[in-house]
Parts: structure tokens; C-alpha cells; sequence
């Protein structure tokens, strides 16, 4: 069963991550959001970013919201499989 569980978040984890990156990668052939694909990222991510997004003071047009969203995932991913195993 720990085995399962710990499979299963590390998915999750790693989607999550997955689903940033490629919004951002996105986002440079797409920065109106007008593809499908764009759509689907940002309802995914949006809510990871946003509260971040709010808190981190802005650096012109650069958004690094989601370096730090990747770092926080991975922390948390790190800590969580700690104490399941």
C-alpha cells in the first residue's frame, strides 16, 4: 500500500510540475491564450500561481511566480514522501 501511495503523489507531484512548465513554454507561442492547450494549462495552474503571483512584487514583465512554484512543489514533494516513508 506505501508503495502505491507513494507512486501515486510522486504523479501528482511531477503533473503539477509538468503543467507549469509547460504553461510557461507555452506562453511564448501563445501569450494571448488563445489555444485550447493554453486554456486547459492556465485552469490547472492558475490557482498555484495566483496567490504567489500576489505576494511576489513584480519585476517588469517578468513573472517569476512560477520558478518559485516550482521550487514550493518540490520542497513539499520532498517532505511529504519524507514522512510517508
Amino acid at each position: 500500500m506505501s508503495g502505491f501511495l507513494v507512486t501515486f503523489i510522486s504523479l501528482l507531484f511531477n503533473v503539477l510540475l509538468f503543467a507549469i512548465l509547460g504553461r510557461v513554454l507555452i506562453s511564448w507561442i501563445d501569450p494571448m491564450g488563445n489555444m485550447r492547450v493554453t486554456q486547459i494549462l492556465r485552469e490547472i495552474t492558475e490557482p498555484i500561481l495566483a496567490p504567489i503571483r500576489s505576494v511576489l512584487p513584480s519585476i517588469g514583465m517578468i513573472d517569476l511566480s512560477p520558478l518559485v512554484a516550482i521550487l514550493l512543489i518540490q520542497l513539499l514533494q520532498s517532505l511529504v514522501l519524507g514522512a510517508i516513508r
